[in-house]
């Protein structure tokens, strides 16, 4: 669990199709990390959490990039439906889905995006028709991440017509449900992770809604904080050796003075590496912030604008050390093309969880306070 990690069949996602076989030592990573609820050490102990303190968890942290320790668990419900139930759900409701997500019991997908409801997420049309103790849903969802894996969803649904925001409810729901159904969509990468998700007359219980009718507005903008903020992430990138100084040295060898041979690309890794350092210092005082709540609303959207163009540079960057080897698409030698198929998807870094437009409008009006914006 010290080594890198080579590709997609080296990250755990858990849930019940996870297949402990397939990598004891994970298996095994997840179910210690688990027992001791350090897959989320800052949730309360009755929750399936470490029930450390901010500090305690930003050393655990710290200890664990120390000796360079994978994730023991990839989840959207540590990420992002996590900490909304934690801040809106019921007693019920955080005892019921909170230790489950902990220990990797259930793999979670988002269902907010719509066909004609992107940036204009307010504007979605799936509804939810009351049926007394439970909802009817009819619907479709897109670039809905793992929703062909995925065991539950978290949804927006229209329980209103009397505006856009106020009209919309918070629900969950098993994937399994009559009625629902997937397509996964082919990008661009050669991969499927994002899906079209159905929903036809799917029966959810009332008891599954966050938080009050037509108030899911409230829940759904919480949630999008956490998401920009593990967006913001990918702009960490790795621990340890660059991997853009070690690719970079091995394609183009060092000069007589032992640096690196091309000096264009040397002085744009360098330029890169001092961006990322200081993106890297932001993260931490922001999380900081964020623990101690004094960090600002808007926020996350500056973090997840400089995260992903951080991204997207990283792997261009990766890209141009790499040459022509670089874009090798299929041979074994690639590991079937992962460097160009990872440098495809990062285009979607500033899309996905709302657009670097969209952030950059948020930013200028909510933090610089523009005239006009």
């Amino acid at each position: 669990m010290r080594e890198p990690i080579r590709g997609d069949q080296d990250v755990c996602w858990g849930g019940r199709h996870y297949d402990p076989n397939a990598n004891p030592a994970q298996a095994q990573w997840l179910k210690v990390m688990g027992e001791r609820g350090w897959t989320v050490p800052d949730w309360p102990k009755e929750y399936g959490g470490g029930g450390l303190s901010p500090a305690e968890t930003k050393v655990l942290r710290e200890e664990m990039r120390a000796i360079r320790a994978r994730n023991p668990l990839n989840s959207f419900g540590i990420s992002m439906l996590g900490p909304a139930l934690l801040k809106y759900g019921s007693e019920e409701q955080k005892l019921d889905h909170l230790p489950k997500i902990a220990r990797g019991e259930i793999r979670w997908c988002q269902g907010y995006s719509e066909p004609n409801a992107g940036s204009d997420l307010a504007g979605l049309a799936t509804s939810a028709e009351d049926a007394g103790d439970h909802y009817i849903v009819n619907g479709q969802k897109v670039w809905t991440s793992y929703a062909d894996k995925a065991d539950w969803i978290f949804c927006l649904v229209r329980t209103s017509k009397a505006s856009k925001q106020g009209g919309i409810s918070f629900v969950l729901f098993d994937m399994e449900s009559p009625g629902v159904s997937t397509k996964p969509i082919l990008l661009i990468s050669g991969y499927s992770p994002f899906c079209e998700t159905f929903m036809d007359n799917v029966k959810v219980p009332k008891a599954n809604r966050i938080h009050e009718e037509n108030k899911g507005w409230d829940v759904a903008k919480y949630l999008l904080g956490h998401e920009r903020e593990m967006i913001s992430g990918m702009g960490l990138g790795g621990q340890g050796e660059s991997p853009l100084v070690a690719g970079a040295i091995a394609t183009i060898g060092l000069d007589h003075d032992g640096r690196l041979a091309d000096p264009v690309l040397r002085t744009q890794i360098a330029l890169f590496e001092v961006r990322a350092k200081a993106f890297a210092a932001m993260s931490e005082r922001f999380i900081d912030e964020l623990k101690a709540g004094r960090a600002h609303p808007a926020q996350p959207s500056m973090m997840k604008y400089v995260g992903t163009e951080l991204n997207k540079d990283r792997h261009e960057l990766m890209m141009a050390a790499g040459g022509s080897d670089a874009l090798e698409w299929e041979s074994e030698r690639s590991n079937t093309g992962a460097a160009p198929r990872a440098w495809l998807r990062t285009k979607a870094n500033s899309i996905e969880g709302g657009t670097s437009e969209i952030q950059l409008n948020i930013i200028a009006k909510r933090i610089l306070e523009l005239p006009g914006a």
